[in-house]
Order: C-alpha cells, then structure tokens, then sequence
C-alpha cells in the first residue's frame, strides 16, 4: 500500500472532509483505515465506487494520519484532484 503518495499538498484527511470532497467530485484516490466502522467505511466506499474512484487500504488509523502528516489518527483521506 504506498501510502507516501498521501506526502502530497493536495490531500485531505478526515471522515467528514473525504465525505464532502468526494460528493464534490474533487478526489482521485481514496484511502481507509482498516480500523474504520464498518458503516461509515460503506459510505465511503459506496460514494468512491459511483465516481469510479480508486479505494486503498492502511492497517492502522495511526499510520494514515502519519501518512498524512498529522499528529492523530485518521480513518480516511484522499488525494485531491488536480
């Protein structure tokens, strides 16, 4: 899972930010901690998966923060759209 590609400026990181991006059309890719509620991962899932955009896993929520480069754990974020 190459979460360095989260290293990027143009990136979200939040539940609710990821929500309202990707309903915006502004997102490429997706990522999901494996730790996240099943019901609000399907959200999420579900939305990616109408506008054909690519879903990545990440083990930990941990680990998807510090991909993100923010002190707390994340359970999703995204790569914005250029």
């Amino acid at each position: 899972m190459p979460l360095n590609e989260l290293a990027s400026t143009r990136r979200t990181a939040g539940l609710n930010s990821v929500m309202r991006k990707l309903r915006a059309n502004e997102i490429s890719k997706v990522f999901i901690s494996k730790e996240t509620d099943a019901h609000l991962a399907a959200e999420i899932l579900e939305e990616a998966s109408k506008q054909g955009v690519p879903v990545e896993w990440a083990e930990t929520s941990l680990q998807l923060g510090r991909a993100c480069a923010v002190t707390r754990r994340t359970s999703a974020a995204a790569l914005l759209k250029k």
